[in-house]
């Protein structure tokens, strides 16, 4: 009888040792989420804004770079995961990426658009300041929510789609003019905004379409996040070489692959690289209430920099209250009512 008290009493201190450590983690990668986003988009603003002597780099070798890095965290992943073995890692590479060709011509398609992505995003922080950027950005939970309905035959719930017109009402009061702006100021900025605005709305759609399609073979296969994005890398790797040669190959002759690159550059692309490992942890450990939570705390965080530090916004009534009815969408959207229970009979 006292053996089976101590052994109740050591399961239910591991249960909730193992309880604390799932917190701890979850936490922990909500932290990190919410630094690698706002880290990510001022550096990259602050990048593309800076005045400095000799060629700005270019982001065509910037996203290639990332992925390669990418590519190399993730070999890393799977060595840890195969007990730090050289050969084990060698034989799940070959087993899982080599020996299934089609399976990974699949991510052909997604990895295409995720670096089609990642380049507009470059095209978009050029173009807008931080702080509109990060909430239009979050237009790409409208375009995930429509291609998991069309492609996965998810149902959305009444909070979802009520969520989703809060969500366009609260970029589209974002995106509202202001009239407090100079002549001068929208001279100089009206068509870089139009071209801002554009690669933002792309990115949305072509995020919700790679992330459903993403999603969808991750649930048709049992390889992991981790091989899966090996496969990614690779392919986005291919697609950026390409399009740095075909758009940017006659300056690269003229000043080099790495022309412009400095220690803010290198900063970007880690970020940049870390960004779908970070959102990997997050799916794994984290729930939609808490990412929502994320995302609120990286617009405010970009909002408050981009004005205080860039100095390149001045925020008005208008846009807080649109970020603030897509701050609440967020939420919204990742609600989940739980129904009551059912009430005991006497």
């Amino acid at each position: 009888m006292f053996a089976d008290t101590r052994c109740t009493g050591m399961i239910s201190k591991g249960e909730s040792e193992s309880q604390a450590m799932s917190t701890n983690l979850k936490y922990l990668s909500l932290g990190i989420l919410v630094f690698q986003t706002t880290s990510l988009v001022l550096t990259m603003r602050y990048s593309r804004t800076l005045k400095e002597e000799g060629p700005r780099y270019l982001s065509s070798t910037a996203v290639v770079i990332a992925e390669l890095l990418k590519i190399m965290a993730c070999i890393l992943l799977v060595y840890k995961d195969s007990k730090c073995n050289f050969r084990t890692l060698n034989r799940v590479l070959h087993d899982e990426i080599l020996n299934k060709p089609m399976e990974t011509l699949k991510l052909a398609i997604p990895s295409g658009i995720y670096t089609l992505q990642n380049n507009l995003l470059y095209v978009a922080l050029s173009n807008l300041d931080a702080a509109t950027y990060q909430v239009t950005y979050q237009l790409k939970i409208l375009t995930t929510a429509l291609f998991s309905v069309s492609m996965l035959s998810k149902k959305l719930g009444v909070y979802q789609w009520l969520s989703l017109v809060i969500l366009m009402t609260g970029v589209a009061l974002v995106q509202w003019p202001s009239d407090s702006q100079t002549l001068t100021a929208k001279e100089l900025s009206a068509g870089s905004q139009f071209v801002g605005l554009m690669a933002v709305l792309i990115a949305c759609f072509s995020s919700g379409f790679a992330g459903v399609y993403f999603e969808k073979i991750l649930k048709e296969t049992k390889q992991s996040v981790w091989i899966r994005n090996i496969q990614l890398g690779f392919f986005g790797s291919i697609f950026g070489l390409m399009g740095v040669y075909i758009y940017d190959g006659e300056l690269i002759s003229k000043n080099g692959f790495f022309q412009g690159y400095n220690k803010l550059t290198w900063t970007v692309v880690v970020l940049q690289a870390l960004g779908g490992l970070v959102i990997a942890a997050v799916i794994k450990y984290a729930d939609n209430i808490l990412k929502g939570f994320a995302t609120s705390l990286s617009i405010i965080l970009s909002t408050l920099i981009s004005y205080f530090w860039l100095q390149d916004f001045v925020p008005t009534s208008v846009f807080f209250f649109g970020a603030i009815l897509v701050i609440a969408a967020t939420f919204l959207y990742g609600y989940d009512p739980k129904p009551a229970g059912n009430p005991i009979k006497a």
